[in-house]
């Protein structure tokens, strides 16, 4: 039977893009979203991919989703953090508001969901938990203390549960997109993007999200088992870490 696949934020932008390449390898995939109801039913009409409302914020909202996701397709094989929000302000305007909103929503959904999978994918002896991270959680990002906080810190928590799942077949990893052409860059200026940030990327131009999915349909297969507590940054050369 096939493997169990949840993609959090799966229904649009790099989300979309990670859900359809996982059902095109056979994965039954399931597919969460929050708030944009129209979005996801087109999202769902156009790639048959079930898909699960509810917020990944929310520990309780996370038990009674997942405890669906796995009445309806059984239990999670994989689980991909994708689910991400941004509060861009610099820090000596941020309100707490706009930095909770941004922990709760990019970091804290990880634990939430991966804390609802690990004891079944450690009692299986397999499970893939990967999550997608930031070029800005690498670098940081002027007006983006919360949000790089939140990505850097998918970076640790990572690698903390690769250790801990590693003798139990479960690895946890981490991709770190830089700029994809996504509904979220699509709202940066024109100016902005033209002059200031394609200059910065050697290969001249946006990524896409069907490569990113490409990296994490990779980590997600039977024979990625010896890769675990790994960062892959995938923004054509325009930051290259150590």
């Amino acid at each position: 039977m096939s493997r169990v696949a949840i993609v959090t934020g799966g229904t649009r932008g790099i989300g979309e893009g990670i859900s359809m390449a996982l059902k095109a390898k056979g994965y039954r995939v399931a597919a969460t979203y929050a708030g944009n109801d129209t979005a996801a039913q087109q999202f769902q009409i156009k790639t048959g991919i079930p898909i699960f409302k509810f917020d990944v914020g929310d520990y309780a909202g996370c038990e009674k989703g997942v405890a669906q996701i796995t009445r309806n397709l059984g239990p999670v094989d994989v689980l991909v953090n994708n689910a991400g929000i941004t509060r861009d302000v610099a820090l000596h305007r941020m309100t707490p508001a706009q930095w909770s909103e941004v922990i709760r929503t990019n970091l804290d959904s990880a634990f939430n969901m991966s804390r609802l999978v690990i004891e079944g994918m450690r009692a299986r002896n397999f499970g893939r938990i990967i999550s997608i991270s930031s070029i800005n959680g690498r670098k940081g990002q002027f007006g983006q203390a919360n949000y790089s906080a939140a990505k850097a810190g998918l970076v640790g928590f990572s690698k903390a549960i690769a250790l801990e799942g590693a003798a139990k077949g479960v690895t946890c990893n981490v991709i770190a997109p830089g700029y994809i052409n996504t509904e979220m860059v699509a709202a940066v200026p024109k100016d902005v993007l033209e002059g200031k940030i394609l200059p910065m990327i050697p290969v001249g131009r946006l990524g896409t999200a069907a490569e990113i999915a490409r990296c994490v349909v990779f980590l997600a297969a039977e024979d990625a088992g010896f890769i675990t507590g790994a960062c892959f940054d995938a923004n054509g050369g325009q930051y290259m870490a150590t």
